[in-house]
């Protein structure tokens, strides 16, 4: 029987590796299905890892075994730099799901940014500044111009899935990377931001049913014209405390909410007008506005609460009908299987993925570096360029499964 050949590790980076994960001496055993005290001899130097082992660990930690050989852990800014503050996350302590959630983010804009740099490009100036005491309405007002999306185009959208396809495309073009990430085990965390410009980055879940993505997008999009003032700060500079940190996402909330309904077009809404003339908030009539904007339900109700067109108990009422209606109208299973391309545009975005595909037909990126840049099979990288060289829109709405 051969030996196991011994990895060539620095203990002290196995520590650095698993705490920069995010895992505990437990958990990390757990995961890794090793026991602890031997984890803990590897970590001490007392033994060594086989190679298949320390390959194990790296998979496990997001970090390539190579890292795991430097002589010292590599100079690395604390990862709650990177991102905006979310409610119910310590800076430092994000669960491991999330850190690499973080960490995809900024390396894909890093990515980007190197690709730019190939094709000659500069990144667009982002250009929104907005402030947190400004009125929200306005802001929507200012948001919308900016997108160029008017009301008719909205209105006429056949699905949730052009929605949010038109939602996006029309963030990236104002200098964002538009970008999802899986939602599992990363906890309420619905969309985040890397606040780094020129080119910030925001992060949908993919845990996100396609009605409530354009939402999340926008909200995420005001936090980014907040940063981009200096008026919000990475979650490790955030001084705020609870009840100030509501009012900045109250804000992000209305502003969002407002672009998406815009008030004279939601209050003069005929399903919103009848039920406003009975005083009678129904479910049905709730749904048939909220198809019209391609928003959720919940959206729709929430925006009239905060309109005022809605009262308090109106809301509390409804809401309990609409949970009963959902709960004797389950969700049915999602349309058709996305193929390997259409992930992995739903993955980095349109405008990534074009960086990626320019750069590879100008010969600036080989087809393995473009594999690896849009986590895409080798063999699927040739046939996705053919495809979006002839269509690339019809990629542009892809989402993540």
């Amino acid at each position: 029987m051969s030996r196991a050949v011994p990895a060539m590790i620095t203990p002290s980076l196995l520590v650095w590796a698993r705490e920069e994960a995010g895992y505990g001496p437990d958990e990390a055993a757990a995961l890794a299905d090793i026991p602890k005290v031997k984890l803990i001899a590897w970590e001490s130097g007392e033994k060594q890892p086989s190679l298949r082992q320390a390959e194990k660990l790296a998979k496990l930690y997001d970090r390539s075994l190579g890292v795991l050989s430097l002589p010292q852990p590599p100079a690395l800014p604390a990862l709650a730099t990177e991102y905006r503050h979310l409610p119910g996350v310590k800076p430092g302590a994000e669960p491991p799901a999330l850190r690499r959630a973080v960490r995809r983010l900024v390396q894909r804009r890093r990515i980007a940014m190197h690709l730019l740099a190939e094709l000659g490009e500069e990144p667009s100036d982002f250009s929104l500044n907005l402030h947190i005491d400004d009125d929200p309405e306005k802001v929507a007002r200012t948001i919308r111009e900016a997108l160029g999306i008017s009301l008719q185009s909205q209105l006429g959208w056949n699905s949730e899935f052009v929605a949010y396809r038109a939602w996006r495309l029309a963030v990236e073009q104002l200098g964002v990377l538009v970008c999802q990430f899986p939602g599992k085990e990363t906890g309420d965390v619905r969309g985040l931001g890397i606040l780094h410009f020129p080119l910030p980055v925001i992060g949908i879940s993919s845990k996100e049913i396609p009605l409530a993505k354009p939402f999340t997008l926008l909200h995420e999009l005001v936090h980014l014209g907040l940063s981009a003032s200096r008026e919000e700060l990475p979650a490790q500079s955030e001084k705020r405390n609870q009840k100030e940190w509501l009012q900045v996402e109250r804000f992000c909330e209305s502003v969002a909410s407002s672009i998406l309904m815009p008030e004279a077009a939601i209050r003069h809404d005929a399903d919103v007008k009848i039920q406003k003339s009975s005083e009678e908030w129904t479910v049905g009539g709730m749904r048939r506005a909220a198809k019209r904007f391609r928003v959720t339900p919940s959206a729709v109700a929430t925006r009239l609460l905060w309109m005022g067109l809605m009262s308090p108990s109106d809301y509390a009422g409804w809401k309990k009908d609409w949970a009963e209606w959902r709960k004797s109208h389950p969700e049915g299973p999602g349309f058709g299987i996305a193929s390997p391309a259409d992930k992995a545009v739903g993955r980095s975005g349109p405008y990534f993925t074009s960086l990626v595909l320019g750069a590879l037909g100008a010969e600036r990126i080989s087809s393995v570096d473009a594999s690896q840049y849009l986590d895409l099979g080798f063999n699927h990288v040739e046939s996705l360029r053919k495809d979006w060289m002839n269509s690339p829109g019809i990629f542009a709405g892809a989402a993540i499964s």
